[in-house]
């Protein structure tokens, strides 16, 4: 088996490793449920809901990934707002709400970041960040979600990695290194650059500052910036003249730890736009001066922000050391499984991860499992659970639909499909947690008639589709 040939066959085996079971969805649901049961019982978060996002909106979690959750504070339909020093106090009740309960490990508070969190790991160890109204976070999660339908492959890189910088402990913001969300737009750069591109720079998807409209009537906000998505996508995947790139998993891989090998010298004068889809000079960019940051990844949904602001000196020599480590040995010609394991993911992990003979990995198709594999290892919650999440109007299984859209290589399936996939599951597009306007009670009106039948609310959800279907 060549050098190629052994790290395809060792990421695929990786991917299987550490793709979330049924019982890690369960568990995540189940403390989410949680989570609203005691936000219910804290008088200063009365109306309150609790929304999950992060890579468990995006689906680009792990086995092993963290719960990020938002408690949006009532407003009726528009959109909240509160200050620091307010977020600061509901999450002082939240902590002690928390310590009251018991079962909470590592309580931690974060004050000084620039977004409060509150970090706990919980019931079923899994750890849980919460903050305070961040409907940024919501949006950029779906918006990540979104791109993976454009190619599935992006997922699968999002993933490994993620579980290749922890291996090599540059997955850490606190301790100055890239945090998660950083590393998936490097992905994104990565994919924008390659040749020929796989996805296209971000402005084409969403050409505004994404979290600058964010405001007024929540419903109406979202929903704009959902059909912008949607439409730019259609188009994207429906254009045939689009060069196809046809890379393996393991050319994109070693191709994107090329690129970064010397990050440390590039990220003095350049910095990195997913935005724009290239390396922008940072001298002479007014966005970006005075120029205060040791690398700069630009936020493409949040613009100016730098999603790798925690970045130290020091670390980012680190993390380009370990970017030229792992080239050095995924291009090396005596290289072997083992090796390449250890160089992947943390020992934990590779435990779980099979030693497959070279000759079964004909099991293996370029853009992942083939199709009677998928069927077994499908990622998505257990039938119970699925049933138990559409009664609570929370978050819908997200692969199913997915899997429905790739086959039809489009991001919307055309108003027939539509209508299936509503009947199947109620809410569309995936991860409509947040919209609850037709759901919930108005606690400001004291109103105590009953929630909507189920078939009352399929009715009322917008079917979220292009400008031209309509």
């Amino acid at each position: 088996m060549n050098g190629y040939s052994l790290l395809e066959h060792t990421l695929r085996n990786i991917l299987r490793s550490i793709n979330p079971l049924d019982e890690d969805w369960s568990m995540r649901f189940q403390l989410i449920d949680e989570l609203r049961a005691m936000v219910e019982n804290i008088e200063s978060l009365r109306g309150a809901t609790v929304e999950p996002f992060g890579s468990f909106v995006s689906n680009l979690f792990t086995r092993w990934g963290d719960l990020d959750i938002s408690i949006e504070l009532p407003n009726g339909s528009y959109i909240s707002s509160a200050g620091k020093k307010y977020k600061l106090s509901l999450l002082e009740d939240v902590r002690k709400a928390l310590k009251a309960k018991g079962g909470c490990r590592k309580l931690q508070f974060i004050t000084n970041a620039r977004v409060p969190i509150l970090k706990f790991q919980g019931n079923y160890n899994i750890s849980c960040d919460i903050s305070i109204n961040n409907l940024s976070g919501q949006m950029k999660s779906k918006i990540l979600y979104w791109i993976n339908m454009i190619d599935g492959r992006f997922r699968d890189m999002v993933l490994l990695v993620k579980e290749w910088a922890k291996a090599h402990n540059i997955n850490d913001s606190k301790a100055g290194t890239l945090n998660s969300y950083s590393l998936s737009l490097l992905v994104v750069f990565h994919f924008q650059t390659c040749v020929p591109a796989i996805l296209p720079p971000l402005k084409e998807i969403y050409p505004g500052n994404m979290v600058d409209d964010l405001t007024g009537v929540r419903a109406s906000a979202e929903k704009f910036i959902e059909e912008t998505c949607a439409t730019n996508i259609n188009r994207l995947i429906l254009n045939k003249s689009r060069a196809i790139n046809k890379s393996s998993l393991s050319e994109l891989f070693i191709s994107f730890i090329a690129k970064f090998c010397d990050i440390s010298s590039k990220a003095s004068a350049q910095g990195i736009s997913p935005f724009t889809g290239q390396w922008e000079d940072i001298e002479g960019n007014m966005r970006w001066l005075p120029k205060t940051y040791t690398i700069f990844v630009e936020d493409p949904f949040e613009q100016p922000a730098n999603a790798a602001r925690g970045v130290s000196s020091k670390q980012l020599t680190r993390i380009a050391e370990a970017f030229r480590r792992t080239h050095f040995m995924l291009i090396s010609s005596n290289q072997n499984q083992n090796e390449v394991i250890s160089t992947l993911v943390k020992p934990h992990v590779s435990k779980f991860v099979a030693r497959t003979p070279a000759g079964n990995q004909n099991n293996y198709s370029r853009n992942g499992l083939r199709p009677q594999v998928q069927a077994q290892r499908a990622i998505k919650p257990p039938l119970q659970v699925q049933h138990q999440l559409q009664a609570q109007r929370a978050i819908p299984p997200p692969m199913r639909a997915q899997h429905q859209l790739h086959a039809q290589r489009a991001v919307l399936p055309p108003i027939q499909a539509q209508i299936q996939l509503q009947a199947q599951r109620p809410v569309y597009p995936p991860f409509q947690a947040h919209r609850l306007q037709d759901k919930r009670v108005d606690r400001n009106q004291n109103s105590s008639a009953q929630r909507p039948t189920q078939a009352n609310r399929v009715q009322t959800q917008p079917i979220w589709r292009p400008k031209s279907d309509r």
